[in-house]
């Protein structure tokens, strides 16, 4: 068989493409999946550099968080904005806007600023997801075939993966931290040349104007950053009325949501796909992976720099295995899953990785050695197994009409899931180490406990060398045996990060349970039973 024919798609004046064209609008595609991954992995890593250097590591996660939040937003919105106006102009602008809040992330002078442009740079990654994804069913409409293809994208993919950790524990350590953004600049240049040149305009059929549901955009973003502030008010021991107050601003925002959704012309949540029970368990799916693959991202730089003491260069290194196998999985998921008659099994194979994965992490006591690392394999495996699914089986079931809008939700749920998972994470962390850190003072004087005790109850201390040097200071003036105190502090972050990890585990027991909600998912080659894109079953 001719590969060439048997790839080709249609073009906007209905010729077929050779499979040179094919390959170079991939690449093309395959660059902006490298920048955003690039940004996830190098980021992680110089995060507990970042804070050291910006004082503030009570917005620890919301570096992450505010890129989220916005991305979660922007991605619905843009992906029914490219199923009616084309991908291909929009991926372009997300381009430009990516690089251009990079720059700016790479010049901010405070945690604040730093989080305000980390959600400018989620505005361009939420549209960067919600059009680049949807634009390979449009090149390849077979599922089959788009499998394939999708080798590429997880080439980059892992190609991003391994260098992010290392490169961006180099460059902090050796370049600043500022760098570790800074690098997006010539990604977002090589990938701005490949999509404009080569990345064909694929014209959808001419419908009814779009009207964008910014309303429902706005209670999404409310109804989200509310419940995060709740879950960090929680863990901080706010007052009553705070709590309380968080949540019946998340809980109203989600009850106008709602209704809103319900009269909108063009939802950012479409209700009716929603009460679909194979989409609806997707979503639940795609967020759940989001609380273990964030979490993971974030908070494994931080154990093994503030909790190990490790250089950000050593810790780039050793989370390399874990992101490096995200891409191995992937592209065995693709040689597995079209040839298994239930393709829901690999749903369950890769939850049951990430939480046994998770507990590994809990229960090795050893960070350098081969429980360690077999966890972190165990971990990107188990990505590999879920992510490509979730959305081929999200495009499957919604169809050709909902494609794009069913695309950009599985990613909006991923993100939604990283969002709370490292909030989560993050207010165990903070909780945990503020508990078992405050014992650690009973040997100082009252006064030498007012003076600098509270900079210990602060993990900042082990993540910023200046600030640690002063504690340890304050403690020999003390009396107090500064050294077997910092160990005894960073043994109780350590700790901290590990009852995160196992409270992941548990979800990801979860999730293996939600997975047998999911109707059987069959993947069906054009041509093949009369179907072109598949069909979900009713079983299990």
């Amino acid at each position: 068989m001719n590969v060439s024919r048997e790839l080709a798609v249609p073009a906007v004046s209905g010729a077929p493409r050779t499979f040179r064209q094919s390959l170079l609008a991939m690449l093309g595609l395959s660059t902006v999946v490298m920048m955003v991954a690039i940004d996830q992995t190098v980021v992680g890593t110089a995060l507990p550099t970042i804070v050291a250097e910006l004082d503030g590591f009570d917005l620890y996660a919301w570096v992450a968080t505010a890129y989220l939040l916005t991305s979660v937003i922007t991605v619905p919105i843009f992906g029914r904005l490219g199923d009616r106006l084309g991908r291909k102009p929009l991926v372009v602008t997300a381009i430009v806007l990516f690089t251009l809040a990079s720059v700016l992330c790479g010049v901010a002078g405070s945690m604040t600023q730093l989080v305000v442009f980390r959600a400018l740079q989620g505005i361009g990654g939420g549209m960067l997801v919600g059009t680049c994804f949807a634009s390979i069913p449009d090149l390849f409409p077979d599922p089959v075939v788009r499998l394939r293809w999708q080798v590429l994208f997880s080439s980059a993919f892992g190609v991003a993966n391994a260098l992010g950790p290392s490169l961006g524990g180099f460059l902090s350590q050796h370049y600043g931290w500022r760098s570790a953004f800074l690098v997006n600049l010539p990604v977002g240049l090589a990938s701005l040349l490949l999509v404009s040149r080569y990345l064909p305009r694929i014209v959808p059929p001419r419908g009814a104007a779009l009207r964008p549901d910014w309303r429902g955009a706005l209670l999404i973003a409310i109804s989200l950053g509310a419940s995060q502030m709740l879950v960090e008010s929680l863990s901080d021991g706010a007052s009553l009325w705070r709590i309380a107050l968080l949540a019946a601003v998340a809980a109203g925002a989600v009850v106008l949501l709602l209704r809103e959704e319900a009269r909108a012309a063009d939802p950012v949540l479409p209700l009716p796909l929603l009460r679909g029970r194979a989409i609806g368990t997707l979503l639940g799916l795609s967020a759940l992976l989001g609380v273990a693959m964030f979490a993971l991202l974030f908070y494994v730089p931080l154990l093994l720099q503030g909790g190990l003491g490790m250089s950000a260069s050593a810790a780039g290194v050793s989370i390399t295995p874990f992101v490096t196998f995200i891409t191995v999985g992937t592209i065995a998921n693709t040689r597995i899953v079209t040839r298994l008659k239930r393709p829901n099994v690999m749903l369950y194979a890769g939850f049951a990785l990430l939480g046994a994965a998770c507990a590994g992490l809990y229960a090795t006591g050893d960070r350098h050695g081969a429980g360690f690392i077999v966890s972190m394999l165990a971990a990107g495996l188990g990505i590999g197994f879920v992510m490509p699914n979730l959305t081929v089986f999200a495009q499957q079931v919604a169809g050709k009409t909902h494609l794009g809008i069913a695309t950009a939700m599985i990613q909006s749920a991923r993100m939604v899931g990283g969002m709370l998972g490292t909030a989560i994470a993050g207010s165990v962390v903070r909780a945990l180490y503020r508990a078992d850190a405050a014992p650690l003072l009973d040997a100082a004087s009252p006064g030498a406990r007012e003076a600098w005790g509270a900079a210990l109850l602060d993990p900042q201390s082990l993540l910023d060398p200046a600030q640690g040097a002063a504690i340890v200071a304050h403690a020999h003036a003390a009396g107090v045996a500064a050294g077997p105190l910092m160990l005894a502090a960073r043994h109780a972050l350590a700790a901290s990060v590990e009852h995160a990890f196992i409270v992941i585990a548990g979800l990801m027991v979860v999730a293996c349970v939600v997975v047998a909600r999911l109707p059987l998912i069959e993947l069906v080659a054009r041509g093949e039973k009369g179907a072109g894109n598949g069909r979900a079953g009713q079983g299990g």
